[in-house]
């Protein structure tokens, strides 16, 4: 693979995970670790098991996600902000693709 798309693809993959565990979230709660596993199989890409913690802190942080206990584990769910966000960064890309033709 040459070398702009590899990193095209790695700025657009695991430095925006923010992007797909939005996603994931706004199909329902999820528990931290399942969410590595759905972008693994939705999205061809697995991304560390910290960064994925470090995202959902720095999300929680912001307003986009919420975390509840359930048992002895946690749950996060998307916030109305975090489905405002991914509605704007789906239609960044959107634009963006068309601009790209």
């Amino acid at each position: 693979m040459e070398k702009p798309l590899k990193r095209l693809i790695g700025l657009n993959t695991k430095d925006c995970l923010w992007i797909y565990i939005l996603r994931i979230l706004s199909e329902g709660p999820k528990h931290a670790y399942v969410l590595r596993e759905e972008i693994s199989k939705k999205y061809g890409f697995r991304p560390g098991n910290v960064t994925a913690y470090r995202v959902l802190y720095s999300l929680r942080s912001d307003g986009f996600v919420e975390k509840r206990p359930e048992g002895r584990k946690e749950v996060y769910t998307i916030t109305p902000a975090g489905k405002e966000i991914i509605k704007k960064a789906a239609d960044f890309y959107r634009n963006l693709a068309q601009a790209l033709k």
